[in-house]
């Protein structure tokens, strides 16, 4: 899980714990935030994703990454991706907003793009590109604006399909991951 400690990876973190019998490695860049609940199922790596030859470390015997980051989305979507191709990892789960592939209807998508900042979207859009042109099999979760509503209630669009709705909580999300 590289940035284990967003809002929606604890969400993941627990969903796991509680539901699968998996081994978590907690990427964060400041491991103080979490603690490990289950020392036989989970580690913890300190460090940035920009730091290639850590992230290289952290993927040795991954079967999936979940990356939920914020930064230069663009270089680490480049580098996830390396590092997934030289471990032989083949499944990502990748987190980002709406307004991706232009996709959200008015006057909310105009509403995000102000929001949220161009320059911001066009490096997530650059991102989605890396993505895309891998060998991956990925899914990107374009989540709309995000609550912390506890109920699961969400509408799945595709590339290509505009968005259905404004809002969703994190635990919508979780249950994708």
């Amino acid at each position: 899980m590289l940035g284990a400690n967003g809002r929606i990876a604890r969400i993941v973190r627990s969903r796991l714990l509680a539901q699968h019998d998996v081994q978590l490695t907690l990427f964060l860049r400041n491991a103080d935030r979490i603690t490990v609940s289950n020392p036989n199922r989970e580690s913890i790596i300190e460090g940035d994703v920009n730091n290639t030859a850590l992230l290289d470390t952290a993927m040795v015997g991954q079967d999936v990454v979940y990356a939920n980051l914020a930064g230069n989305m663009e270089r680490m979507a480049a580098q996830i991706v390396n590092a997934m191709v030289q471990q032989h990892i083949h499944q990502l789960i990748w987190i980002t907003g709406s307004g991706l592939y232009h996709e959200t209807p008015e006057p909310f998508g105009s509403w995000v793009e102000r929001t949220v900042g161009h320059v911001s979207k066009e490096d997530t859009r650059r991102a989605a590109k890396v993505i895309e042109s891998s060998n991956l099999d990925y899914t990107i979760i374009r989540a709309a604006y995000m609550t912390d509503n506890p109920e699961i209630d969400y509408e799945l669009t595709q590339k290509g399909e505009s968005f259905k709705g404004t809002l969703v909580s994190r635990a919508s999300i979780a249950t994708w991951c």
